[in-house]
């Protein structure tokens, strides 16, 4: 299973859809938004939280529909279907690995690239933290869509629109509980629906993505 990890990290890396192109999709997405907004440094301040989360949630789609379709192409993912590691196994460390290439770097440049929103003192560590508890979900949500619209042509515009509805609880919850730390108040409440829905994700959709594989590998 590490050897399949490896193997799916370099191939994010080698197909375009590595931290780079996620990374720069962040940044170009936190630069534009002062330009539309204003350079009012108080309402770039107040809203950060919520556009970086945009922002996170966005860059993670870019590399979605590369999870599966590129064994799915080479033969690769029938002879996974047929190794002794379960599909369900196989399903977690591609979205495992899909995390680490995009959620991770994306998590650790939030609070870098939240300066250019004007944002301050525990701001940084709150989108810090609310990142990385809520985009391990985003990538298995992800890996969930991906294995739904796997061999279909152009499915990488219906996988996007399959994913979107789902991502919205992680980013409401993720935004809020960011806003409200920043401002002072408790944010146990946001931060534990949060932690929720990410394991929730991770114990239930990997068997739910490994049906949706042995249908369309039928």
């Amino acid at each position: 299973m590490i050897a399949l990890l490896i193997r799916d990290m370099r191939l994010a890396m080698r197909a375009g859809g590595g931290f780079g192109l996620g990374l720069a999709f962040f940044l170009i997405v936190v630069t534009l938004v002062p330009f539309g907004v204003g350079p009012d440094a108080e309402i770039l301040a107040r809203i950060a939280p919520g556009i970086l989360w945009v922002g996170a949630l966005l860059a993670c789609l870019l590399s979605l529909d590369r999870i599966f379709q590129l064994d799915f192409e080479d033969g690769s993912l029938d002879l996974l279907a047929t190794s002794p590691i379960p599909l369900e196994g196989i399903v977690a460390i591609k979205a495992l690995a899909h995390w680490l290439v995009t959620g991770l770097p994306l998590t650790l440049a939030a609070p870098f690239f939240g300066a250019l929103m004007h944002l301050e003192g525990s701001g940084f560590s709150w989108m810090f933290v609310t990142l990385l508890l809520g985009t391990p979900a985003l990538s298995m949500i992800g890996a969930f869509g991906a294995a739904l619209t796997v061999g279909l042509k152009r499915g990488g515009l219906l996988m996007s629109l399959l994913v979107l509805p789902l991502y919205i609880p992680s980013l409401i919850f993720g935004a809020e509980a960011a806003t409200r730390g920043m401002a002072g108040f408790n944010a146990n409440a946001p931060l534990l629906m949060m932690a929720g829905i990410t394991a929730g994700s991770i114990a239930l959709l990997p068997f739910a993505a490994a049906s949706a594989l042995r249908v369309n590998l039928r």
